[in-house]
């Protein structure tokens, strides 16, 4: 009997919601936007990193001068304790993604062989 697959990927998304790593990022997400200081922080933050991603991901290459401002930008939201936070709940729940990810591979994996082999 075949399975709508669809349904089985928005059931996920509703596991994913209801985690506790989701759940622990959506409330630490919440109070650093709460936050105006950390906020606007924050956001400067993301938006050197996008564009930084968008000039890797179109070639260009980043200068020594990008690298050492991005550089200095993450360590000092390292430093602030509610983006600090934010960041540590942004890798747990990267892990998770990470982890279903293989898992929704596997069929193919078991198809086709590993990429990396």
């Amino acid at each position: 009997m075949a399975v709508n697959i669809h349904d089985s990927a928005y059931a996920l998304e509703k596991a994913i919601r209801k985690s506790n790593e989701y759940l622990d990022l959506k409330k630490i997400y919440d109070e650093v936007n709460a936050d105006k200081s950390a906020k606007k922080m924050f956001d400067q933050f993301r938006d050197m990193q996008l564009n930084l991603q968008q000039k890797q991901m179109s070639g260009q290459e980043i200068t020594q001068d990008e690298m050492e401002k991005a550089q200095k930008v993450v360590a000092l939201v390292q430093q602030h304790a509610k983006i600090s936070k934010l960041m540590d709940a942004e890798q747990r729940m990267s892990l998770v993604i990470g982890e279903l990810n293989q898992i929704i591979m596997k069929p193919l994996e078991e198809l086709y062989g590993r990429l990396d082999d």
